[in-house]
């Protein structure tokens, strides 16, 4: 994905150019793959088949869930993807299926909220629907936004980490997180509201 000005554009089908002896080093540059526009970033880099799903979303909070195979084209310059307008894309995350499947989101403010996938909406490209809410006005100032997005499976566990520190949010305890599409979250545990990563854990 590259991101610049008002949409996010999918650069994709270019994975048989990628070959063994680029899993030995750093690899090509993508520069060398595609032609990115001057001041384009890559938030993230997706891989799977034409009907695997992904989630993307933009730091204002809205997003939704794609199929790989909708974002594909032979156009090194790419297509546009998400309408990320007045805002920046983060880190696109795989969703293995919409059932019994979730989406955590995680705020600059240390709020967490978890949706049902199945809340978001199947689309080629757009907006999106609201997935969290954030304040525009924190938003405008750089004092909130949403950082990252999670996608897991019922029964699984969350890990975060902040500093040093670690902490395992277990599936009863992440029931305290979950809600409707669009509200604002509630607050991490103190000490972990600053998120440095997150990780998924099976059990």
């Amino acid at each position: 994905f590259s991101s610049r000005r008002r949409h996010t554009r999918y650069i994709g089908d270019w994975s048989s150019d990628v070959c063994s002896s680029d899993l030995r080093g750093q690899g090509d540059p993508v520069s060398g793959k595609i032609n990115a526009q001057s001041g384009a970033t890559f938030p993230g880099v997706l891989a799977g088949s034409e009907e695997t799903l992904a989630v993307l979303a933009s730091n204002l909070g809205y997003g939704f869930v794609v199929k790989l195979g909708d974002l594909q084209t032979k156009n090194k310059s790419g297509k546009a993807a998400l309408n990320a307008k007045n805002a920046k894309p983060i880190t696109p995350k795989i969703l293995s299926a919409v059932e019994e499947n979730y989406i955590a989101s995680i705020t600059q403010e240390g709020k967490m909220l978890i949706i049902e996938a199945g809340e978001l909406p199947i689309l080629g490209k757009g907006k999106g629907n609201k997935i969290i809410s954030i304040d525009k006005k924190k938003f405008e100032a750089k004092e909130d936004q949403l950082m990252y997005l999670v996608t897991f499976k019922k029964g699984e566990s969350i890990k975060l980490y902040s500093g040093k520190q670690h902490f395992v949010i277990k599936p009863n305890d992440l029931e305290n997180f979950l809600g409707n599409r669009g509200r604002k979250g509630n607050f991490l545990p103190k000490g972990y509201r600053k998120v440095d990563k997150v990780e998924v854990i099976s059990e």
